[in-house]
């Protein structure tokens, strides 16, 4: 049976993005709201802060060292000894009230992210629509040039890809929708795009999301205090209730890539009374005989 750890007791605003990197067997994940990149050791040890200007929505570990930042002005290089920023570029600058959200990097050094609206009750009056649909997916590529992949988007979060690398899942979690698409690693063009879940059956709705080994989808559902476990065809596997109902995110790591690690969030939501003193942290889940799949390094 799981057996689920409060690792961290960190108390994010907004946890999110757990990382583990392989080569320095460290897990990284982010406060998004207080800018803030979290590492620690696989036990949960070893606990080390490190600060961005703005808020953050995702990051990747560099193989040129440093990090990639996915922050509310767009791409960013980052310097973990000096703190400092190396801007890339921000494709959706014209759009104030929209930010990057959640990214993670495909097989070929790609860091693949998306944006998301701070404004949650805009409404766009053309097309009756709330939130608007003003955000796009895009790719960074190793050469730091960026290419939009998808568009239409209210809030960008989950990418990750199958073992074999044909396929790109991706959540609208607005929507709460999981879309599948046909992924091509040599070029990283995406096609095909089709609904692979629609989340109508649980409280929350679809936010980060990992594939382990045996090519099944582990999924957050933040608001809905689980985590889900789906098959290659979509069916529910397996599911773990957590003591905490914001999930975030979900990451394989430790030196077997065993342990999945979760991040939640602290803040308080509108109208829902605040009863859960870890909130907020980071836990790890043990014994779920599965293991994850190394997560790359970008390229640039």
């Amino acid at each position: 049976m799981a057996e689920i750890r409060l690792l961290v007791d960190s108390k994010n605003h907004l946890g999110e993005g757990p990382l583990w990197d392989v080569e320095d067997q460290r897990l990284y994940w982010i406060d998004s709201s207080a800018a803030e990149i979290w590492s620690c050791k696989e036990d949960g040890s070893d606990v080390k802060l490190h600060y961005v200007p703005t808020h953050i929505g995702s990051m990747a570990i560099r193989k040129n060292g440093g990090a990639v930042v996915a922050l509310a002005n767009g791409f960013s290089l980052y310097d973990f000894k000096t703190q400092r920023l190396t801007h890339i570029g921000d494709p959706e600058k014209d759009e104030p009230e929209n930010r990057l959200n959640d990214g993670k990097v495909d097989r070929r050094g790609r860091f693949v992210a998306g944006y998301m609206s701070y404004d949650h009750d805009r409404f766009d009056a053309n097309r009756g629509q709330r939130p608007v649909r003003n955000s796009a997916l895009y790719s960074l590529n190793p050469d730091l040039t960026i290419t939009k992949l998808d568009s239409g988007i209210k809030c960008s979060n989950g990418p990750c890809w199958s073992p074999d690398d044909k396929t790109f899942y991706f959540c609208d979690s607005y929507d709460d929708v999981m879309y599948a698409y046909d992924y091509d690693i040599e070029t990283g063009g995406i096609s095909n795009k089709r609904v692979f879940l629609s989340n109508h059956e649980y409280p929350g709705t679809f936010d980060g999301s990992t594939v382990d080994s045996e090519g099944y989808i582990w999924n957050a559902h933040v608001f809905g205090g689980r985590i889900i476990r789906y098959s290659p065809d979509g069916k529910i596997d397996r599911e773990i209730e957590f003591p905490v109902r914001n999930l975030t995110s979900v990451m394989f790591g430790g030196k077997n890539l065993d342990v999945l690690y979760v991040t939640s969030m602290g803040r308080p939501i509108k109208g829902v009374p605040q009863r859960e003193p870890h909130a907020g942290g980071l836990f790890a889940v043990y014994d779920l005989g599965v293991k994850g799949l190394p997560e790359p390094r970008f390229g640039g």
